[in-house]
Order: structure tokens, then sequence, then C-alpha cells
């Protein structure tokens, strides 16, 4: 997977501390430069090729959204902030994932993985390097942040507000099926309000169950039917 060069944009010490922390867990996530203003970030984007700005917009001199107006060609950009009111503006300008602080280590992973999930990553001008398809995500289970290929996932099951995720070992996961399936390519199809499935490791559909590659045997829900039938 592609190592995402990014930036870091606001005034205070306290919140470029807490997402330099963050991304210190995260592998594929390079710190390029911690800027204290947008000046500071107009500079690195002129130097280097960056993939990814963490952008808060209350800093002095120039907010972050008006930095953002100004940038012809600009990397994926996630919104840092304290404030609610821009989100409606940020979006327009085409903004990933807009984050409320203070936010959870969770609430940041998964901004980064739609980034990571984005066919195309925005390129810095200055980059001629040809972007890879994602073919993989992180989860944060217990204390550790794995990278599961979405080739290697069988299937997913519902377990109350966490989720297990059926790959070469099975993980264990805090957050719900709906939420991780939002996060998935189109290849991962609901049969069941309590499973989920690679449709690419399905082997066979026997009456009301489906039967994997691995031989794992899983209900059809009776709302689900239909999907499944009309992907086949």
């Amino acid at each position: 997977m592609k190592v995402l060069q990014c930036i870091i944009a606001d005034d205070e010490p306290i919140a470029r501390q807490i997402l330099e922390n963050y991304m210190e867990s995260i592998p594929n996530l390079a710190l390029v430069s911690s800027c204290k203003n947008a000046f500071e970030v107009m500079e690195v984007l002129q130097d280097k090729p960056i993939d990814l700005l963490f952008l808060d917009i209350n800093m002095p001199k120039l907010t972050g959204l008006s930095l953002l107006k100004t940038l012809q060609q600009k990397p994926s950009v996630i919104i840092t902030t304290a404030y609610p009111e821009y989100a409606v503006e940020g979006f327009e300008l085409s903004v990933t994932d807009y984050l409320l602080k203070p936010f959870s280590f969770e609430r940041f992973l998964q901004a980064v993985n739609k980034v990571q999930q984005k066919p195309n990553l925005a390129i810095n001008p200055i980059s001629e390097d040809k972007e890879e398809v994602n073919k993989s995500i992180f989860v944060k289970s217990d204390k550790k942040i794995i990278k599961l290929d979405y080739d290697a996932i069988t299937h997913i099951e519902a377990y109350g507000n966490y989720i297990k995720i059926y790959a070469e070992n099975k993980v264990l996961a805090p957050q719900t099926l709906s939420d991780f399936l939002l996060k998935l390519p189109d290849n991962f199809l609901r049969i069941h309000k309590s499973y989920a499935i690679n449709f690419d490791q399905l082997k066979l559909i026997d009456g009301n169950q489906v039967v994997l590659q691995n031989d794992s045997k899983l209900p059809i829900g009776k709302s689900y039917r239909k999907a499944v039938l009309d992907r086949i």
C-alpha cells in the first residue's frame, strides 16, 4: 500500500501533537510537515508532493477554508475543527471528512480509511507517480491496528456493537456491521442482518444459505435474498 505523505495544519500545539500521536499508530501515514498556519502549508505544497492534509479552520490571517479556495489542485483534505457550522462549506470544497474536536482515534481512523478508499488520491502537480488502487483497510482491534487485505476477508459477522472479521485470522473490532460496510468496496454484500460476505468468495447458494470457498455456510435473510440473487 502506498505511504501517504501528510501535512498537519493547526495553530494550536496540543492539537498538532494529538494528530501526530494518532498518525504514529498508522503505518502508511508519513508526516512531512506540522504547520502553524496556512502560509507554511502553501510553502510545503509548492516544494513537495502531498497526498493528505489535516486542516484546522480557525487559523490566524488565513483560515483553512480560505486556504482551500486558493488551491487550484489540492491533496485529499480532512478538516479538524471545533466549529460544526462550517461543515456544509467544507464539503462544498470537496473535503473527504470533517472531524469535530475533540475526536477519538477511532473517528480519526475512519476518516483516514475514507481517503485510502478513494479510487484516485489527489496528486500534487509536482508528483508524477501513479497512485495504487487501495486493496486493504486498517482496523483497530484491542490495542492493535491491523492491516487486512480485502481479498483475504471472507465474511463479517455482527456481534453487538462489535464485528467479527473472518480473514486469515479472526479479528474483533469495535464498530457496527453497517458502519464497516460503508468502508468496503462494492464486492462486499450484506446477506443477513448479522452477516455480510465478500461476493468473490461465494462458492454456491444452497436454498436459504450461501456456501463460501472455505465451505463456511451462512444464512440468507428473507429481506436480503433478492439483493443476493440480483448480484448473480
